[in-house]
């Protein structure tokens, strides 16, 4: 019997609540339309981000052109191939080596680096190719990509001829961009790839020739190239082979992918924040809208708890369906909107279902449709009957609540798990929801504020507009609380986004090729460094770096040396420390591509009697080196005993001399060593011209054009800042569709109010009047306070997130003032047209 009480109760409840709808469905839809574009923004950020993501993370393997890259000095054993052959599905080689070619037309020679391919190389990216269809026809015979610059300075055509060693390559097309090559270290000269199969002919390949090898490889689908590498590491160390992935390459690359992820971290978290706006401030007012309809039913004798639980049936019911559509809404929108914007986008976006982001939209709306309903609903629980009479009648109950305490710390909980989910990283999400809870109480105490100082220092004086506009800000029903929440909130999101992606567009140019050097001229002997500079200077171009370079080997590390440290199995020293070159240079000062990340830095051996030096932070972490252990170089014979003293945090894709290795002042002056000096011409022709008068006068300097390195790094950081462009974009017009939504559903607090004033006799013009005082009071506490906390989080974040300074750009700060203010008072005035056009009779029977 009890159980049949139980279930007649439980129909009873809904069927109440399906009831009391019927009277406001055209109210009810515009309530769940606001929930639909809360949860439509996140969905659609989050399914952008995602689809986003990968397609950079694919762009980004042109870096090196496969997944994984296997370098040595000669052929991989059987056993390597095997393991590596095993886990791929295609597979590259390419040897390179330095040479000297010949150009029959003019008679012309040159150092060249030449690159013999024997496979499909590349597998992601492209050779860009003048003609275009060179990049694949060079390949089907004696044919050769020579560097573009090259064929200027020696004024040759696709369709002239190169002899390399004993044989003759027709030149096929220019090479204007190859993947694979994205630093200083990736080239000693221009380049000229040819087919593998004609290597034996040219005659360069004898017993010692000084070849690199590299192996490329397209791993198998669900294989991780990190993984696969990890789990090599012992087989590399026995056979003495060095592997990159494409995730190596994007540290080498900077922070810009890093910082990408970042962002996109934050355009998520956003979107998590932008949907809660939109559901929480729908579901508020409703709630407060239904405070009569309670007190009819407690005065019928519903008890405070089956009042609670109709209206939490009704505004479940509203999250669900919001949730559903909105969810179905932004998927659509990552459906379509690449289709309508492909001839725009530079990123050919695949759009793929994402599955996280459709369920976290899912139970977002439902989540966050109870749990901010779950604060004004338990004040219906001491809902006074007398409501019916007396709308200002407050609730019955006095003290604190326990229930209401356990309903904001559930908010707190659901926002911090949801933001660690959305960021996936727990010291990033603590920060965010530090800051957000700070953006939460300043504009909450600045509405209390704004409240407590109109009614205190009300102006009686004013004129009857003045003080009915003013008086709304306080009065019973007033908006001012959830509108400075809700507009300040959405400001300090919306504008922290602009703010951070300019930050992140700045440092990105910074890498960009414009800004950048791109002729390196090296193997300047120490008598020649004057007379090279000067001619530099002479083709008015800009000295942007001069540096001494020292070559060495590591002979020891930590006291033990190559022989011992292979004999010692349990020794996590790669053979290649001890194998390699090093190319090192000394001076007293950091530069700005790099700074210090741990320990000290000391740049003048005259402080101390030991020698001090620093490392790369990720080539020491490679080496298995950690701050204090020594290590004794051979300074070409010269046995040196250094102390690792710093690791510094180099940017890579700032093209200038980084070193893996530096020395103090004072160590390495009289070793012999040469000079590189490092410029940036205007055009190829240009570079053309300053290579040729080098070759004249000084034959021994070689010249570095990094024109097909920039150009390869130029696409992949192109497409990175137009992703945090678009998201950025994409983020600020969702929310400010989302406050919109909000704005449009503040009517209802107004209505009855409005109503009373037409039917004391108010003109149309006045009851504007008054409401535009009102919303133009609102708008701008609300956008002034949102871009001052969005000023403090963007310079927090920039500071701790991206490591980076931040300086605002106060013409935006005062266009987006304006703008916010604008938009909310000529959204607040286009609330009351419909209402002004109706009779108050008509108005308050749609009402009721």
């Amino acid at each position: 019997m009890k159980k049949e009480d139980n279930k007649y109760r439980l129909n009873w409840l809904l069927l109440m609540a399906w009831r009391d709808s019927r009277k406001s469905r055209g109210k009810l839809m515009l309530f769940i339309s606001s929930i639909t574009l809360g949860i439509a923004a996140l969905v659609a950020i989050n399914s952008f981000r995602d689809n986003l993501l990968a397609e950079i993370d694919n762009q980004a393997k042109s870096l090196i052109g496969a997944d994984i890259a296997v370098y040595n000095r000669s052929e991989i054993s059987d056993t390597a191939f095997t393991y590596f052959d095993t886990m791929s599905v295609a597979a590259a080689k390419e040897l390179r080596f330095a040479s000297m070619c010949y150009f029959p037309k003019n008679e012309g020679t040159r150092l060249v680096q030449i690159k013999a391919l024997e496979g499909d190389f590349p597998f992601y990216g492209n050779f860009e190719t003048e003609p275009i269809e060179a990049a694949d026809s060079f390949r089907s015979g004696k044919n050769a990509l020579v560097d573009n610059t090259l064929l200027i300075q020696y004024n040759a055509q696709p369709g002239d001829s190169i002899k390399i060693g004993n044989l003759n390559f027709l030149i096929q097309g220019r090479l204007l961009k190859a993947p694979g090559q994205i630093g200083l270290s990736s080239t000693i000269a221009p380049t000229v790839y040819i087919p593998a199969k004609y290597l034996d002919e040219t005659g360069l390949i004898k017993k010692g020739s000084r070849i690199n090898y590299s192996f490329y490889y397209k791993l198998r689908d669900g294989l991780d190239a990190d993984q696969v590498i990890e789990e090599a590491k012992p087989l590399l160390k026995q056979e003495s082979l060095r592997a990159d992935s494409v995730n190596e390459r994007k540290e080498q690359v900077g922070e810009t992918f890093s910082d990408l992820t970042k962002f996109l971290n934050l355009v998520g978290f956003v979107a998590l924040l932008l949907g809660s706006v939109g559901v929480a401030s729908a579901v508020h007012i409703y709630v407060k809208e239904k405070l009569a309809s309670v007190a009819v039913f407690r005065c019928l004798g519903m008890s405070g708890i089956q009042a609670f639980l109709i209206f939490l049936f009704q505004v479940g019911f509203m999250g669900i369906i919001g949730a559903v559509v909105g969810t179905v809404l932004g998927a659509s929108v990552q459906v379509l909107l690449p289709e309508i914007m492909k001839d725009f986008l530079p990123v050919e976006v695949s759009y793929s279902v994402s599955y996280f982001a459709i369920l976290q939209g899912v139970t977002t709306g439902i989540l966050v449709s109870i749990i901010f309903a779950i604060i004004p609903l338990l004040g219906i629980r001491k809902t006074s009957p007398l409501r019916v009479l007396r709308e200002d009648t407050q609730s019955d109950s006095q003290g604190t609540d326990p229930y209401k305490i356990a309903a904001y710390a559930a908010i707190v909980l659901f926002i911090f798990l949801f933001s660690w989910i959305q960021v996936k990283n727990l010291m990033e999400a603590l920060m965010f929801m530090g800051l957000l809870t700070v953006l939460f109480l300043v504009l909450t105490g600045v509405a209390y504020l704004v409240m407590w100082l109109v009614k205190k220092y009300f102006p009686v004086s004013w004129g009857y507009i003045w003080r009915q506009g003013i008086a709304n800000l306080y009065r019973p029903h007033n908006q001012t609380l959830i509108l400075i929440i809700t507009i300040g909130l959405g400001t300090a999101l919306i504008a922290t986004l602009f703010f951070i992606q300019g930050i992140l567009l700045d440092k990105v140019s910074l890498s960009a090729s414009e800004n950048q050097p791109n002729l390196v001229l090296f193997d300047i002997q120490t008598p020649q460094k004057e007379e090279i500079h000067n001619l530099v200077k002479s083709f008015d171009l800009p000295l942007i770096q001069k540096v001494p370079i020292v070559n060495m080997r590591v002979s020891e590390k930590n006291g033990m040396n190559r022989y011992q440290n292979q004999q010692d199995t349990t020794s996590e020293t790669p053979e290649w420390v001890f194998n390699r070159e090093y190319r090192v240079t000394y001076r007293d000062t950091l530069i700005d591509s790099e700074s210090v990340t741990e320990g000290v830095w000391h740049g003048d051996k005259a402080a101390s009697d030991t020698i001090f030096v620093s490392l790369d932070e990720g080539f020491a972490r490679r080496m298995g080196v950690k701050i204090g252990d020594e290590l004794v170089f051979n300074v070409q014979g010269t046995p040196m005993k250094t102390v690792v003293s710093s690791f510094r945090d180099i940017d890579w894709n700032r093209v200038q001399t980084n070193f893996l290795v530096v020395f103090p002042d004072g160590i390495l002056e009289e070793a012999p060593q040469f000079h590189v000096v490092i410029t940036r011409v205007k055009s190829d022709e240009q570079s053309a011209e300053l290579q040729q008068a080098l070759v004249q006068k000084y034959p021994n300097v070689s010249a570095i054009d990094l024109g097909l390195i920039l150009k390869t790094l130029d696409d992949v950081l192109d497409k990175a800042s137009f992703v945090i462009r678009f998201m950025a974009l994409f983020s600020i017009v969702t929310g400010l569709v989302v406050l919109i939504g909000s704005l449009i559903i503040s009517k209802y607090q107004r209505i009855h109010e409005s109503v009373l004033l037409r039917t004391l006799g108010a003109k149309k013009q006045q009851i504007l009047q008054i409401n535009a005082i009102e919303y133009a009071i609102l708008g701008t506490l609300a956008s002034v306070s949102g871009i001052l906390l969005a000023l403090l989080s963007s310079w927090i974040i920039a500071f701790f997130n991206f490591e980076t300074t931040f300086y605002p750009d106060l013409k935006y700060v005062f266009l987006l003032i304006i703008a916010i203010s604008l938009a909310t008072l000529s959204l607040g005035l286009l609330n009351y047209r419909g209402i002004l056009n109706k009779s108050p009779l008509e108005i308050l029977r749609s009402e009721s």
